[in-house]
């Protein structure tokens, strides 16, 4: 049975004692009914209250659709292009060259210069200068740990933060045994009339591309950006970051400083169909991430005298203690899926009337006393029962991925290693996973009179149960403003979505369960979204396979992006922030 723990909901605190209920009610009730028929105007007036949340103030307020307001005729032109089928199969080439190149990033990448596997990025380079010649005549190019690109197209002034795009160049390599499962071969970028088929198709060559293809053509419009415009493209995203986004956020941040950037924009959530309504979903935080290895040391010997517990069988066990207590589901006020709970409420014709009366006493309870933890979260529970997509947005995650022990048939197994990734959710941190982790150890290992060592940082050794965490632990990450009551940059991508799509689209603040470049950048700017801007209403396919065999995306859904990004990039130009 899953465990249950917290919920943000508490008990008021008891009141003082008073006079007895009814006599007081006998003194007041009387006096209140002549009061109404004499001085009924003097009387307050006490508004009705309800459970569900559509009484209470509007929480999932949409921006007006937003078009920049200095358009010439060759901005404009430069904007209807997009649209034509000239451009259309442009695009359509230049997006497939890209994917021609395979770009891939390995676990085991060596240092750069000294593994070859990373020359592969200069021909990318070569192919990006080649097709796009105007950005690099016309903006400031750099190159960062060698193949981070850093593209500076400085506005006119300089009290402005700069708008921040971004992509990576990386893919994830294609094993060869499912090459034959492809539809069309993986590096082939085939167009089939709808779809560009290949790795890194949809992720994320496609978003780097519309970022390149947008900034060619305002150039060719002669355009004139008040603010400064950054591109900034890592090379190892699929493989945590740290060569490219890991020095390309830190060479930004000497130039720009503390929340030097006005936003970022990333890959990242894109649309969704829920509750009969159309979403956009820009990610505006992400969970936090921990792998923990479990290395249990035991005796070896002969498996013809074996012992009664191997190190596998009682990693085994531990294993089975760790997945039969999942963490439970929560929601913190700053997750950002309340908030598409509440766009949901307001905004979407077949939203759950269980949710929206628990979103209504959620709200007016958490208004009237502090949280709890000592009840279970019924709204979150209620909201997982709509599958795992949903329930790993409030709670951490674990899964057991990696296991090794064991060298022959004939010898016990003298250690066995055991790596469980956690996912960390909003409100929580590494730590937890670390306390939960020990406190399922502790037992085993008085059980087989082993040594515990746990996240102690003492080597493993032997007759002991060893707990420790990856160097890349990273907490929960910052959670972006959505505020749309003021000129925010969230209101402005917001404005911009319903620009491009119409404004039946509810923008609602969205989470990543993974992570990606942005994770270094949270010290660059407040404002940080991970979104994929492209849709296609007619051929939706969500994240198009990504990380699997035919990835593929829509040609409509990939021109959308380059029109949003072309109004994304002159509204940003012209908003007065405020912050």
């Amino acid at each position: 049975m899953e465990k249950t723990l917290p919920l943000q909901e508490q008990p008021c605190p008891a009141r003082p004692a008073s006079k007895p209920r009814n006599a007081i009610v006998g003194v007041l009730f009387p006096l209140a009914v002549a009061a109404y028929f004499l001085f009924p105007s003097s009387l307050p007036q006490i508004p009705f209250r309800s459970s569900d949340v559509s009484s209470q103030a509007p929480k999932c307020a949409q921006p007006a659709a937003l078009f920049p307001r200095d358009s010439g005729d060759e901005l404009s032109r430069a904007y209807d292009h997009v649209s034509t089928e000239s451009f259309r199969n442009g695009t359509i080439a230049r997006l497939s060259g890209a994917v021609r190149i395979p770009t891939e990033s390995f676990d085991n990448m060596g240092a750069i210069g000294e593994d070859k596997r990373w020359d592969i990025m200069y021909d990318f380079a070569e192919y990006l200068k080649n097709t796009f010649p105007r950005i690099h005549k016309d903006l400031k190019t750099e190159t960062v740990n060698t193949h981070g690109l850093v593209y500076t197209w400085e506005g006119s002034d300089s009290s402005l933060k700069p708008t921040l795009l971004m992509a990576h160049q990386d893919v994830v390599p294609v094993p060869d045994a499912t090459k034959d499962a492809w539809t069309h071969p993986p590096f082939d970028g085939v167009y089939d009339g709808s779809y560009v088929w290949g790795r890194g198709a949809s992720d994320c060559k496609n978003q780097l591309i519309a970022i390149m293809e947008t900034v060619e053509l305002l150039l060719d419009a002669g355009y004139k950006p008040k603010r400064t415009i950054v591109l900034s493209f890592g090379f190892d995203e699929e493989i945590s970051g740290r060569q490219g986004a890991g020095h390309l956020a830190p060479f930004l941040f000497d130039r720009y400083g503390t929340n030097g950037i006005a936003a970022a924009v990333d890959e990242g959530a894109t649309f969704e169909t829920a509750w009969g309504q159309l979403f956009a979903k820009p990610g505006v935080g992400e969970k936090g991430y921990t792998d923990v290895s479990v290395i249990v040391r035991m005796p070896g010997g002969h498996s013809s005298i074996p012992s009664d517990h191997t190190s596998i069988g009682v990693a085994s066990e531990l294993i089975r203690a760790i997945e039969a207590e999942q963490y439970p589901a929560h929601l913190t006020d700053d997750n950002p899926y309340l908030g598409q709970l509440y766009c949901g409420a307001e905004h979407a014709p077949e939203f759950p009337k269980k949710l929206s009366k628990l979103l209504g006493s959620r709200a007016k309870s958490s208004s009237m006393c502090p949280a709890s933890k000592k009840k279970p979260d019924y709204l979150a529970l209620e909201a997982a029962k709509q599958g795992p997509a949903v329930k790993y947005l409030m709670q951490t995650s674990q899964a057991v991925d990696v296991i090794t022990g064991g060298v022959k048939v004939n010898a016990l197994p003298e250690r066995t290693e055991v790596v469980v990734n956690h996912r960390i959710n909003v409100g929580e941190t590494p730590e937890t996973a670390f306390s939960h982790l020990t406190s399922l150890a502790k037992p085993l290992a008085k059980k087989y009179n082993l040594t515990l060592h746990a996240f102690d940082g003492t080597a493993e050794a032997p007759m002991s149960i060893s707990l420790s965490k990856s160097p890349n632990t990273l907490a929960v990450a910052p959670v972006t403003p959505t505020d749309v009551d003021i000129v925010s940059p969230y209101a402005v991508l917001a404005g911009t979505v319903r620009a491009v799509y119409g404004e039946d689209v509810v923008v609602a603040p969205g989470i990543m369960t993974g992570n990606t470049d942005t994770r270094y950048y949270w010290n660059v700017t407040k404002h940080i979204f991970r979104f994929g801007p492209g849709y296609d209403s007619q051929l939706d396919d969500g994240l198009g396979n990504i990380h699997t065999v035919d990835e593929k995306v829509s040609v409509t859904n990939h021109v959308n992006a380059v029109r949003w990004f072309m109004l994304f990039v002159r509204n940003m130009d012209e908003a007065v922030l405020e912050e």
